[in-house]
């Protein structure tokens, strides 16, 4: 029985090549890649039970976490982190005409943020506009001599390439993660949590942190995003570097934690792992 794995579409994005490293990382039998128009759909496939596995960015190095994909795993509460994925970005810029004739350059708002000041030195009167996927800014470009897309050279085969690479920072790389509805595994090197205060408080969140610290956990990262309700309210998404049994470990997390939280999602611990 074949196992489908939504990834943000169409064919040839970063995510399609993350989906398929991560789905073998897994052994995932037979898996069947269907693409989606946007990430908040790639989450709601899953959520929805359209698909068994979904694969999303969730952080770069360079912009920081993927703001769709942190709001989606706190609306969808059922859902866990089998896998995550460090993959290497290396941006090319891409067109049926040549540089001096662009004036509107099409891609992915991470995309576009991750190229903005080679954009600004090499092409600064070029207009920005954003698409769904790096893949959708290739083929709306092809035929035009003024339009450009910025994606990966592999999912190319028709434009030219006019500059290669062009990302600002040389590292640039995004996380993906494999999300699935199964039971949380009970092994791996690190685990994902998140959040909310009961109180906005001075101190509240540091008293919250304190929890985590006196329970000898390290927490290798931290983001926040609003909580859509009100004014000052957040929610606080953290990674924790494991060394033993994080079920044990999230069950004193949830203890220390409840007087202080309005609620508090567990995503599950799982491996991670990089392409070179």
């Amino acid at each position: 029985m074949s196992t489908r794995v939504a990834y943000l579409g169409p064919k040839g994005t970063y995510a399609e090549k993350a989906a398929k490293a991560l789905a073998a990382l897994e052994n995932i039998d037979s898996p069947q890649f269907t693409p989606c128009k946007g990430l908040r759909s790639v989450v709601d496939n899953l959520a929805n039970n359209l698909c068994e596995a979904a694969v999303v960015p969730i952080e770069n190095s360079v912009e920081g976490g993927v703001t769709t994909a942190l709001d989606s795993l706190w609306r969808h509460k059922n859902l866990f982190i089998h896998r995550a994925l460090v993959l290497p970005i290396k941006h090319s810029l891409m067109s049926s005409g040549s540089i001096s004739t662009i004036s509107e350059v099409l891609s992915h708002p991470q995309a576009i943020a991750q190229c903005s000041q080679w954009l600004n030195d090499n092409i600064p009167n070029a207009v920005h506009l954003p698409t769904n996927s790096t893949a959708e800014a290739i083929r709306m470009v092809k035929g035009s001599s003024f339009r450009a897309a910025i994606g990966s050279k592999d999912a190319n085969d028709e434009l030219n390439i006019l500059a290669y690479p062009i990302n600002d920072i040389e590292g640039n790389c995004t996380r993906f993660i494999l999300l699935s509805k199964k039971n949380i595994k009970d092994d791996g090197n690190k685990a994902s949590m998140a959040f909310s205060l009961k109180s906005n408080s001075p101190g509240a969140l540091l008293k919250a942190l304190n929890c985590i610290a006196n329970l000898g956990l390290n927490m290798s990262r931290i983001e926040s995003r609003p909580s859509k309700r009100e004014l000052g309210e957040y929610i606080f998404f953290i990674d924790l570097d494991l060394h033993h049994s994080y079920e044990k470990d999230f069950a004193k997390i949830t203890e220390e934690l409840s007087p202080l939280c309005n609620q508090i999602i567990n995503f599950g611990c799982y491996f991670g792992s990089e392409i070179e």
